[in-house]
């Protein structure tokens, strides 16, 4: 199997028929497009969320917390705390355990959650250090969001851009191979991406305003998120490629390297579905939050669309990319 996420297909044959016995208290089963599960013990809804960090080794820790916590918001939910488990290669020395475990700790700091345990380990098993996080959160009852709630007619919105976290990474990582094609100052510019990485105060405000659905935009980019989130809601989506935010460093790049900005990896960006698309912007923006219309939800379908679909308005249809990997995979696999 090739690196990055399993297809949603596979996801469905080898693992969501494995999920032990089902519990009355769980509100929110594991499924597809579902990135957080909700636990309903009495009182506030409990909202969890893991995700692994394995490529990256600078701002790991920060990045581990981001991206569990991001899914946390998603619901909905305010994030409380994480737990953190540490697995480093051998011949790694104390200070690389403490480095990971102040980054974490910083991130957290900044969310205003607590790190409430886990495992640090040194292992053959690995060799570069894998950081996983847990999210706990929580959300009154009748607020809680989900990735299911979508519904035909919706708008589709997505704070930020496209390609936030993928932009970042090809900056850094591959600066010297774009020294000439892309100007430095570009590149610069492209590397402080990686501050914008979280979309908690983003998602608590979407889900005040009245989002139906939302999805964090991370691996397979701004297609993977709305396969996901039509997957879960049961709809399809009509994307309005000329109306999605791609900030000029990452077209520069994405340009300089033939990558699709919609299908880069890009957390800091977020889907919602509102029945109000408009009236969601202007919210987020009074807010201090970016925010741009991009489709909506369709009955059936995964469609790019040449230009925003009104009545007469001669816009053309073509389906999504039928290759869900994510663009920086396809790239890192073809150096």
């Amino acid at each position: 199997m090739q690196a990055g996420k399993l297809s949603i297909a596979e996801l469905r044959r080898r693992v969501l028929g494995y999920l032990g016995q089902e519990r009355p208290e769980v509100a929110v089963h594991a499924g597809v497009g579902l990135d957080a599960a909700v636990v309903d013990l009495g009182g506030d809804l409990c909202v969890l969320a893991s995700d692994p960090i394995t490529g990256a080794v600078e701002g790991a820790g920060r990045l581990a917390v981001q991206v569990s916590c991001n899914d946390v918001a998603a619901m909905g939910a305010e994030p409380v705390g994480v737990l953190a488990t540490v697995l480093l290669p051998e011949g790694s020395g104390p200070e690389d355990v403490e480095r990971l475990m102040q980054e974490i700790s910083r991130q957290a700091q900044a969310l205003g959650i607590e790190v409430l345990g886990g495992h640090t380990e040194i292992t053959s098993r690995v060799t570069a250090p894998v950081v996983v996080t847990t999210a706990v959160g929580r959300v009154q009852r009748g607020r809680l969001v989900t990735a299911s709630g979508g519904r035909p007619g919706d708008g589709l919105v997505v704070t930020k851009g496209v390609g936030i976290e993928g932009t970042a990474i090809l900056a850094a990582d591959f600066g010297q191979e774009l020294a000439g094609r892309v100007p430095p100052e570009v590149l610069e510019r492209a590397c402080r991406f990686a501050d914008e990485l979280s979309v908690v105060g983003e998602a608590l405000a979407a889900a005040r305003l009245g989002a139906t659905a939302m999805h964090d935009v991370t691996e397979g980019g701004l297609y993977g998120a709305c396969r996901e989130l039509a997957a879960a809601s049961g709809v399809g989506v009509e994307l309005w490629m000329d109306r999605l935010p791609v900030r000029p460093e990452t077209r520069a790049i994405c340009d300089a390297f033939g990558l699709d900005p919609a299908g880069l990896i890009s957390s800091g960006s977020l889907l919602i579905a509102t029945p109000d698309p408009e009236g969601m912007v202007r919210g987020l923006e009074a807010q201090g939050f970016q925010a741009f219309v991009v489709g909506r939800l369709v009955p059936e379908g995964l469609w790019r669309v040449t230009k925003e679909a009104q009545p007469g308005s001669g816009a053309q249809r073509r389906p999504f990319p039928e290759n869900e990997e994510d663009e920086l995979w396809r790239f890192l696999r073809s150096r």
